[in-house]
């Protein structure tokens, strides 16, 4: 839009025949000088059930002040913001990546019913960051992403700044008799001492980090502590930013391309993000309708160094990063490899937003020939197992299990092999096959985080491995792959693997592979009869029904 053409709102605001809706406006204290600016919707996921979500009213303040500052009138919103952590390891986890298509449906009902000019989109969260890109994408308006920041980390222990995923490896030495009920509680009190999105790596701060460096959060933002003063400038900015964005027409899609796709999976891939990333990134291009498949994100991945070491890949939080440069100064590092047509919210490219930006050395972040990996955060394997696509993580697998064979130990959910590691029912050499946790099988593709720190907290973690249809969180370590296509429920191979059978995990190699002869595996395929499962009701039912694979990105399809 130019500076000659009205905000689309205007067009639903002018008297005589949209008085009715003036008169709405006017009901809740908007004057004529407020329907006269730009109304710039704030989709606010703040909610006092999850941590990372806590401090998005005083987050949304400030980007209520930037808007007004730069002639807008702020009209705000709510939308749903689950915490994983609430649910994981249990029955809650279910509906969190089905959120995901709640969030972007909730963002573009508001902004479509009330004709919004563009959006301010407020969140911090694993599936709440790409729920809102997604609708970012679909609406094509002008957008712009503020995230709460990360937490910080909690008190020292086990030899590294704990924070919530912490207190399932305590609880398994807990169990053990490793550590007292006392430090148990004391770790309870003491891992989690800020607001903020987990202080570590794992999905939430990932995809903050990428929508940065896709060019939806202003350059340098993503990774601010959510304690810091700073959190609140950078709100402010992003607001006066918005307004700015919608009088010279920079609407979503000139940013969520192709390019800034790619531009943004390689930082994700350069700081060892979240395996979530091969789910996110799929569904984002498939709203903004750009061609963006797994296969691109195995292309990027091994083309890609790993450059900042950040917990569960090193041993530093997400706060100690953002002190050694943050994303600016991965993508100073990474920009022989960026697009440089790529176009970010200032209106500006990553050559020209980088070129005061001072390249960095440090404990951290490394420049690409001092690489901590020669190529980045994820793998995509396929296989016998994993005929359309299996997803893991090298960067937090230590080198000696980069390769591993083992002999199966199946379970029909995450929660029956919990309870086998809990009683100490699994010995090394085992490959913990978790089936039935798809997103249609599940439904709704839980995440192992449980299951891999309870491994962890057994000492179990370098000498077994764990498989599944279902995902795993950005903040996990051991040898595990996740993302199995197709899933057990459609009559993937992974439904048929028996105790016993002997499995390969190459990632090297890109392969993932059930050892057992082709016309047996072909004879189990044609027996097979999905495990029966209880009835599902409401948006579960819905969503079983209509997602498609992991290999897709889980998304639901609306054209």
């Amino acid at each position: 839009m130019s500076d000659q053409q009205a905000p689309r709102s205007q067009q639903f605001l002018s008297r005589p025949v949209w008085s009715s809706i003036r008169a709405l406006y006017k009901g809740m204290g908007y004057g004529d000088y407020d329907l006269s600016r730009p109304m710039i919707g704030i989709a606010n996921s703040w909610n006092g059930a999850n941590p990372g979500h806590d401090n998005l009213r005083q987050v949304a303040e400030c980007v209520r002040e930037g808007i007004l500052q730069a002639g807008g009138t702020p009209v705000e919103f709510g939308i749903i913001g689950p915490c994983d952590g609430m649910g994981c390891g249990n029955d809650g986890m279910h509906y969190i990546l089905p959120a995901r298509d709640l969030i972007a449906n909730e963002v573009e009902t508001m902004v479509q019913v009330n004709h919004l000019d563009a959006v301010v989109l407020l969140g911090s969260c694993d599936k709440v960051v790409p729920g809102l890109l997604m609708a970012a994408a679909r609406l094509d308006l002008p957008a712009i992403l503020v995230n709460g920041g990360p937490a910080l980390g909690g008190c020292v222990f086990n030899g590294r700044e704990s924070d919530n995923s912490t207190m399932v490896e305590a609880l398994a030495m807990l169990n053990d008799g490793a550590i007292t009920q006392e430090e148990y509680n004391r770790l309870e009190a003491d891992s989690n001492p800020s607001c903020g999105s987990c202080s570590f790596l794992g999905t939430a701060n990932t995809m903050c980090a990428v929508a940065e460096a896709m060019g939806m959060c202003l350059p340098g933002t993503s990774m601010i502590p959510a304690v810091m003063a700073e959190r609140r400038r950078a709100a402010r900015a992003s607001g006066r930013r918005i307004v700015e964005m919608v009088r010279e027409g920079l609407t979503a899609r000139k940013i969520i391309s192709k390019n800034g796709l790619e531009n943004a999976l390689k930082l994700g891939m350069a700081i060892g993000g979240s395996t979530n990333m091969a789910l996110h990134f799929p569904a984002i291009a498939y709203e903004a309708e750009c061609d963006f498949t797994i296969d691109d994100v195995d292309r990027i991945a091994r083309s890609t160094p790993h450059l900042a070491n950040i917990y569960p890949n090193g041993p530093e939080n997400v706060p100690a990063f953002y002190r050694a440069g943050g994303v600016p100064a991965v993508m100073k590092q990474l920009l022989p490899l960026l697009s440089p047509e790529a176009v970010t919210c200032t209106g500006k490219g990553w050559p020209e937003l980088l070129e005061s930006v001072p390249a960095v050395e440090n404990d951290i972040i490394h420049a690409i020939p001092n690489a901590w990996h020669s190529w980045g955060s994820l793998a995509v394997l396929r296989g016998s197992l994993a005929p359309n696509t299996a997803v893991t993580k090298p960067t937090a697998i230590h080198p000696d299990m980069l390769r591993f064979e083992g002999t199966a130990a199946c379970f029909d959910s995450e929660d029956l092999a919990s309870e086998a590691v809990m009683a100490g029912r699994i010995k090394p050499g085992t490959v913990l096959v978790v089936r039935y946790e798809g997103p249609k099988g599940g439904p709704g593709m839980r995440e192992m985080v449980r299951l891999m720190k309870l491994l962890t907290g057994q000492g179990l973690a370098l000498t077994t491995a764990v498989i599944t249809d279902g995902r795993f969180s950005g903040s996990n370590n051991g040898c595990f792959v996740g993302h199995i296509s197709p899933e057990a429920s459609e009559g993937g191979p992974i439904a048929v693997v028996q105790d016993g059978d002997p499995i390969l995990i190459d990632v090297e190699g890109g392969c993932l592979e059930l050892n057992i002869p082709p016309e047996e595996l072909s004879a189990r395929l044609a027996a097979f009869t999905p495990a029966p499962r209880p009835p599902l009701r409401g948006w579960l039912n819905v969503y079983a029904r209509l997602s498609e694979s992991a290999d897709k990105g889980a998304i639901i399809r609306n054209r």
